[in-house]
């Protein structure tokens, strides 16, 4: 690697001289702001030109491995709080100082991460479209638009207004699509969206029961994630949150086969503050606790992460959508919900475990669901995909 250009005497100053140039909302900070939140990153006896800067291949390799990941712990203590995983600690030190020494470019740190201000991290940069992704969905979008979320770049929470008005006029050329495919097609219909939390497909339902109920249609939205069992029970398995393991599994097929033959069903409740559900990990009902009622409708609306991960569910969804946002502005968006509004999670332990989790869910489950999914959106990138199945039925009704 050569030797080491010295590090300079006043470090905050020029790694955040050399930050602001990226586009993570540092320029808006005062350079004594960004000296309050590098000290709770900085070495524990403050010394930066002790920290290790390894080869950018290194880098390369371990933000590609995912035992780098599955090795996060969640919920470090020190002090009896709960603190920034040494990992994550470890790779960001090297980042900064490698940054302040001229080791790492800027082009290099922004192709393989992007800079969370509020959690003051780089986080590895999530690959979604693979070879095999673009090979099903054709290689060209369907249709693209003005890329309005560039305008969150200096964001540093994004809220509910300003997310759904930057999608809109993908979100209604969504529904322009579901139309060509649900017009003169027997009902019920299963819509499935699927895709990672904070995307926005909450935002878009509103689209698509608005639609529905306008054109005379009854709709019914069933969230998956009021199947998870109890986020305790699962980490004390092991099972993952894309697994079968993690939901109750059964209890969601025969939900959708019962609306499938027209039949109303009772469905777990999940809390999403205290992670409870109130089944049990055998499917009963707790002791006190209450359940949803989900009649049926012309529509079944299926949202949540993995709703077409499973082979004994894709034959039951009509309609399969892939709903994307870049990660970047997913934990912008987790900031504003569940730390500002939630009060959900602890901020180190949403630091953790969205670091972890990104790269093992698109490995798990998200790229699969992209191999087989009709439509693909990225509200980001501003493109809409479809896949070559479709792509001639849509053709012909246009």
């Amino acid at each position: 690697m050569g030797e080491r250009t010295p590090i300079l005497f006043d470090f905050s100053k020029e790694l955040y001289e050399k930050l602001s140039n990226l586009k993570s909302g540092v320029s808006d900070l005062e350079l004594y702001e960004f000296r309050y939140a590098l000290e709770n990153i900085q070495p524990k006896d403050g010394n930066w030109t002790s920290i290790e800067i390894p080869p950018q291949s290194d880098i390369e390799k371990k933000i590609n491995d995912s035992s780098f990941y599955q090795e996060i712990q969640l919920k470090p203590e020190e002090n009896c709080k709960i603190t920034i995983d040494e990992s994550i600690a470890d790779l960001n030190r090297s980042l900064f100082a490698g940054i302040v020494n001229n080791v790492y470019d800027l082009y290099w740190v922004d192709k393989y991460f992007y800079f969370d201000v509020r959690g003051f991290l780089f986080l590895p940069r999530t690959i979604y479209y693979t070879e095999a992704v673009l090979d099903h969905l054709g290689h060209n979008p369907y249709l693209e638009f003005k890329k309005r979320q560039s305008n969150f770049d200096n964001y540093h929470g994004i809220g509910f207004r300003d997310f759904k008005e930057a999608n809109k006029e993908i979100d209604r050329n969504l529904i322009n699509i579901v139309e060509k495919l649900t017009t003169n097609k027997s009902t019920p219909i299963i819509i499935a969206i699927a895709g990672p939390t904070a995307a926005g497909k909450t935002e878009f339902s509103e689209y698509l029961l608005e639609f529905f109920n306008t054109n005379n249609k009854t709709i019914t939205l069933v969230e998956m994630d009021n199947f998870f069992l109890d986020r305790d029970y699962r980490d004390k398995i092991g099972a993952g949150s894309m697994s079968k393991e993690s939901i109750h599994f059964d209890l969601f097929r025969k939900t959708l086969i019962d609306l499938k033959n027209g039949k109303s069903c009772n469905i777990p409740k999940y809390d999403f503050v205290d992670a409870f559900s109130s089944h049990d990990p055998m499917g009963k009902i707790k002791d006190g606790a209450s359940t949803l009622f989900v009649n049926p409708a012309d529509v079944i609306y299926i949202e949540g992460n993995f709703p077409f991960l499973f082979e004994e569910i894709i034959p039951i969804i009509d309609i399969k959508v892939f709903y994307l946002t870049d990660d970047p502005i997913r934990l912008k968006r987790k900031w504003k919900r569940d730390i500002d509004y939630r009060k959900k999670y602890d901020p180190n332990y949403l630091c953790n475990r969205y670091f972890r989790t990104q790269f093992l869910k698109a490995e798990a489950c998200y790229r699969t669901q992209l191999e087989i999914c009709d439509i693909a959106v990225d509200t980001t990138q501003a493109h809409i995909y479809v896949s070559r199945k479709i792509f001639k039925p849509l053709e012909h009704k246009t």
